[in-house]
């Protein structure tokens, strides 16, 4: 059973924030700023308009509005907004793509076993969570139960 979150337990990254390295978060993720690195999330993930992602990303559902150049891994659904564009690799198990989005990659519809030996692999690449987290702006700091940041 997935765990339900509180929506005051949503880690955000917000418009005009940049940010280099890794994400691991055990719930929901909000991203309108810049986001470089690898992004895992054992909830949902929300990409904003203005959002530029580049990298990769884990979770178990998207919302994708933003621009991204890397790969997405979804355990079960990726919704491609209208007006958003990705340059990358799509793993998903059901996807949604609204008239007026931009793809340009390879699709591969997967189970959830496969997500999952996926996630395993990387998880067990990054040596476990790791509590060092250091703002790429001085003076900022993010915060969310359980998340953790690296750089």
């Amino acid at each position: 059973m997935e765990p339900t979150v509180n929506v005051n337990e949503v880690s955000r990254i917000s418009t005009g924030t940049v940010i280099r390295g890794e994400i691991d978060s055990p719930g929901d993720l909000r991203i309108d700023g810049t986001f470089e690195g690898k992004i895992v999330s054992r909830g949902r993930v929300v990409i904003g308009k203005d959002a530029v992602v580049s990298g990769d990303i884990f979770c178990i559902n998207m919302d994708f509005s933003g621009k991204m150049t890397g790969s997405i891994y979804v355990k079960d659904t990726l919704s491609l907004k209208d007006n958003c564009s990705v340059s990358g690799d799509i793993h998903v198990r059901k996807l949604a793509v609204e008239l007026g989005s931009h793809f340009d990659g390879n699709c591969k519809m997967i189970k959830e076993e496969e997500f999952e030996k996926l996630l395993e692999t990387v998880v067990s690449r990054k040596g476990g969570n790791s509590t060092n987290v250091k703002p790429v702006i001085p003076g900022t700091s993010i915060a969310a139960g359980g998340t953790s940041i690296t750089n």
